[in-house]
Parts: C-alpha cells; structure tokens; sequence
C-alpha cells in the first residue's frame, strides 16, 4: 500500500486510487436508500458485463492496467486500486464471511456487532478460524467516525447508504473517511426492505464476486461458486414434492411471547430458505416484514395463520440443547402456542443468522434442511468441511 500526504497534511494510507463519482456525489444524485435480504439478481435490473446469471453463476472480473485495478459496484460506482487491500473491514457479517471465504480473515479489522457474526461455524473447517473477540466493535451506541480513523482499513467494505440511513451519519462524515482513510465498496444486500435503496442490488454471490475482485481472489470465489451449485443442486433434487408453509421469527425475548416477523424475500438473508423452496406463510397473510417496519405478530396472530413450519431466527452460537430447551420446549408448555400446527408437529427449527455469507449460507442451508424435512435429509452433513476448508485456505 502507498501513503500519502492529504491536502491538511494528514498522513493516511491510500492504497487506491480513487472513486469515479465520490461516494457523496453519489449520495447527493439520489443512490439512496434499502435495507435487504439475499438477492438473486431478480430485481429487474439488466446484468452488466462483469455480473452474470443468478446466485451460483454470478462473475467476477475486473479491468486492469499495469498494477492498478478497478471495481464496479453500487451505489458507489468505480473503485479504482493501485494495490490489493491488506486490511479492511465490514460491518454486517454476510461480507465478512466472504472476506474470510477468499483467505482474507487476516485482515479483517472489525465487525459491526460481533454477536451477530457467526464465527462460531468456522470451528467445524480445518485451519479456519476468526477470533471474534479480536475485532473491533464498530457499534458503540452508535458508530462514530473516528473508529474509522483509528482503524485506518485500506477499504471499507460497506454501502455508505447503510451508514447515512440506519446510522446517521451524514455526507460530510462519508467524504471524509473515503478521502482521508480508504473508499467504501459495498451494498446492502441481506434485505431489500429498505426505501432508501433505489439503486442495484446483489444477490449473495454477485456481491462476493465483487469482493473477489476487490482482493483479486478470482479462482478462490470460482471454485466455492461452483461447489456451491453443486451443494444446492444436490439438495434441491431430494426436495418433497410439496413445501411446506415456513413463517420466519425473531422472538421478542426467551422463552417468547410476541415475534418479529420477517418474510422470505430476495435479500441474502433468506437465501436457504429460497433454496429450500417453502412458501412464506407470513407473504401469504399480508404481514409487513419488521424490517419494513412491520408490528409484531403473538400467539393469536400466529394461531390465524397456523403455519407449517415456524423458523425461529437468533443470534449468536444457538446449539440444538439450547434451541430444544429455550424456545422448543417453551412453545410446547405455553397455552396458546401449544395448539399451533408447527408445535404439535414438532415442527419448530432454528431460522439462523441474520447475515450469511458463502460459508455461513452452507451450515444454515444444512441446518434448515435437516429442520425440515428430518426424513429426507437427518442428521447427513451436507456438505464436505474438509473441501470447504481447503478453498479457503488456497488449496483448491
């Protein structure tokens, strides 16, 4: 990386070159807005050159000249480099595991919030390991700039929208770190909820593409991509004939009494269950996403629309003792949640993680499929850590 002096003669590590169309020029032209969920490249949106094909097919290319580079991705444009990022930082943890997925856990400096970035899942890879405790919190009541400043990340990869809409940060805020300190390259892409995102949107391996070529790790992302396909492909031709009716919840507290309700749409937050191919139970009762701004739904709003399957969503490291204990067992000794369908068909499995990133999407693919249909798929790993571990770490 290169340092250089910025024009108040702060010293700051600038190991690129700089962004077509600044990140607040970007802002101030109406590339606002969205919160979202796992994309699959169905927003309408025409594929550019360097983004192909859906979820296992998306590209990952970029231009070069000499030993500059260059990347492309909303809302803020191009992304020019003169050298490959040696350290860097998300602040969901979807973008985090793909950073880990192309061998870059070394650099990751920080995370929003640590809990809701499931390292855990790493102990089942042989030699792949992030120490959460390590990273810096980027949510302190709030996120302040200046953490940007101590952390001086050669890129940030965030959608500066995320920062302006959900943390207020303002356009100054943004122009200055991308100036003084490194550009942003980023999307939201775990929801699409969100109205401020105008703009395209990635499904989940699009946006790990992008990253691919950020870190110039092109052949690592093609072979997780095709395993994947493999993974999914393989899944998906056990299926049932018919699916189940899935209402996806984030309970208000343990044991519950009310949920968050979060439908199965296109962002990467609800990509296993896509892959899974149940019908949303909550879409099909007219119930607003919370991330919409949606109210919560108790035991009698349940009790209308008795779904087949409830997937309680949590964060954190939920073992299948904890899950059994704290909110399977709950369901069954509560008075109204017992004579829901799901309960009585001991029908209530682990939703997951908020963000999920190549890796984590495989463990939760796994988790969900076995949730469901115990039948099909028991307690069979459903896919090869060793192979896994061995793309991560270069050996492929």
């Amino acid at each position: 990386m290169v340092r250089r002096e910025t024009p108040d003669g702060v010293s700051t590590r600038r190991g690129y070159l700089g962004a077509a169309g600044a990140v607040a020029a970007g802002l101030a032209a109406g590339c606002l807005e969205g919160d979202g969920a796992d994309g699959t490249g169905d927003d309408g949106s025409e594929p550019t050159d360097d983004e192909v094909g859906d979820d296992g097919n998306a590209g990952a290319t970029d231009e070069e000249t000499g030993d500059a580079y260059s990347v492309t991705m909303e809302p803020v444009g191009t992304v020019e480099f003169e050298a490959v990022p040696e350290t860097w930082f998300p602040y969901t943890g979807d973008y985090a595991d793909m950073g880990v997925a192309l061998g870059q856990a070394d650099g990751l400096l920080a995370i929003g919030i640590r809990a809701r970035y499931g390292t855990h899942l790493y102990d089942e890879l042989p030699g792949v390991s992030v120490d959460a405790d390590s990273l810096t919190e980027l949510w302190q009541d709030g996120t302040d700039q200046e953490l940007f400043y101590e952390l001086d990340a050669d890129v940030h990869v965030i959608d500066p929208n995320f920062l302006k809409h959900r943390l207020e940060w303002d356009d100054e805020d943004l122009r200055q770190v991308e100036q003084t300190v490194g550009p942003f390259v980023g999307n939201t892409i775990f929801s699409r909820v969100y109205d401020w995102h105008d703009y395209r949107e990635y499904s989940l391996y699009e946006a790990f593409g992008k990253l691919a070529s950020v870190f110039r790790e092109t052949k690592r992302y093609e072979a997780f991509a095709a395993y994947h396909d493999e993974i999914v492909a393989d899944v998906q031709s056990r299926l049932p004939d018919e699916q189940p009716e899935v209402a996806v919840l984030y309970p208000d507290d343990v044991p519950p009494e009310a949920f968050y309700p979060y439908r199965i749409g296109s962002g990467t937050q609800s990509k296993h269950w896509r892959d899974l191919e149940v019908a949303d139970a909550l879409a099909g009762h007219g119930i607003t996403d919370a991330q919409a701004g949606g109210g919560m739904v108790d035991f009698e709003d349940l009790l209308e629309i008795d779904p087949d399957v409830l997937a309680i969503r949590l964060q954190g490291e939920i073992t299948p003792e904890y899950f059994d204990a704290e909110i399977r067992s709950a369901l069954e000794d509560h008075p109204a949640a017992s004579q829901l369908t799901a309960v009585q068909n001991d029908r209530v499995v682990y939703g997951g993680l908020t963000y999920q990133g190549p890796i984590i999407h495989l463990f939760q693919l796994e988790r969900a499929a076995q949730g469901i249909y115990p039948d099909v798929f028991g307690d069979e790993p459903l896919f090869d850590r060793q192979r896994v571990a061995d793309v991560v770490n270069g050996e492929f």
